[in-house]
């Protein structure tokens, strides 16, 4: 307890140029007699606390004294960097003051350290807004964690539909999306996203890759995740949008189908409706997703889907009549 009282009180001591016994002693949450037999044994294990004198008096470091932490090896330093989900800080509107906390322990870390905030993320990365599932972790995992970490080329054997196919790699980075490890990596040139869990075999190269600068793996992430959305919505619906509907309809579809939808749309009618045309993966999942917005939405094709949506509604009046 005393010891990482002593160690607050020189990270004080450090970000002020000088602090009374009066608001050291309220910062500790401890008396001033307190503060004084702590700056008294810092002062002996060799840390420069002086203490001025007199009614502006006070403590402070002399000599541009600066402590570091130097206890921590780079591997504690990346995994501090990798302990943050920056969605959430975003969300929380934190981001700024995890920012900021992230800066001034780079500003403490030895020189040969301070790149790990740049390594990890450049190698991590979390997607995880909109689920709520506790992640599967493949047996493969570690040993792609250990050539992500380690920049090494690897051998590996995946599955793909009800074949095995092998591929030489270069391992950049490792994405969690919705309980999913997926590894982002460079074959034959080109940058390709694979699914951890269908890696059959994993073995290390003996050399290790330079890996390209112009390379971010949130925005590769984020440009082959939109892609992804695109690709499985290979069907459409036409639907009749009430305002209110045409406000809810990004929340319960694709969101960047659902708006796209929304802006393509003519001129209201006489009712204030609009009508969309809007992407969807099937008429199953159609179903499902656009049954949330009730009467603020009509569809008009395909006639099954239509014709489906009256069953539904049928049954409803029926079972609340």
């Amino acid at each position: 307890m005393r010891a990482a009282r002593l160690i607050k009180m020189v990270l004080l001591l450090q970000a002020r140029p000088s602090m009374t016994g009066a608001e050291l002693a309220r910062e500790l949450e401890v008396s001033e007699r307190t503060v004084t037999r702590d700056a008294a044994a810092l002062s002996e294990a060799g840390v420069p606390v002086y203490a001025d004198r007199g009614r502006a008096g006070g403590y402070r470091l002399i000599g541009g004294y600066r402590t570091r932490l130097t206890g921590l090896g780079r591997a504690e330093a990346e995994a501090l960097f990798l302990s943050g989900v920056p969605s959430a800080l975003h969300e929380m509107g934190l981001a700024d003051a995890a920012s900021a906390a992230r800066l001034k322990v780079s500003a403490a870390l030895l020189p040969e350290l301070r790149d790990a905030s740049h390594s990890v993320a450049q190698r991590f990365h979390l997607d995880a807004p909109g689920w709520w599932q506790e992640p599967q972790t493949p047996g493969l995992l570690p040993p792609l964690a250990d050539a992500v970490w380690d920049d090494r080329r690897i051998t590996v054997r995946y599955r793909r539909r009800d074949t095995e196919v092998a591929r030489e790699l270069e391992p950049y980075g490792l994405v969690l999306k919705a309980g999913v490890w997926y590894l982002a990596a460079r074959a034959e040139g080109d940058f390709r996203v694979y699914r951890v869990d269908r890696f059959v075999s994993v073995e290390p190269g003996g050399d290790r890759f330079e890996r390209a600068e112009e390379f971010e793996l949130p925005a590769f992430w984020e440009e082959r995740a939109a892609q992804f959305a695109r690709s499985i919505l290979r069907e459409k619906t036409v639907l009749r949008l009430t305002p209110d509907g045409a406000r809810q309809l990004p929340y319960v579809t694709d969101r960047t189908a659902g708006e796209e939808a929304v802006r393509a749309a003519g001129e209201p009618d006489g009712q204030g409706r609009i009508t969309v045309t809007l992407p969807i993966e099937s008429a199953d999942v159609a179903f499902a997703q656009l049954l949330a917005l009730g009467p603020e939405a009509e569809v008009l094709e395909p006639l099954e889907l239509r014709e489906r949506f009256a069953e539904a509604a049928h049954r409803m009046a029926r079972l609340y009549r």
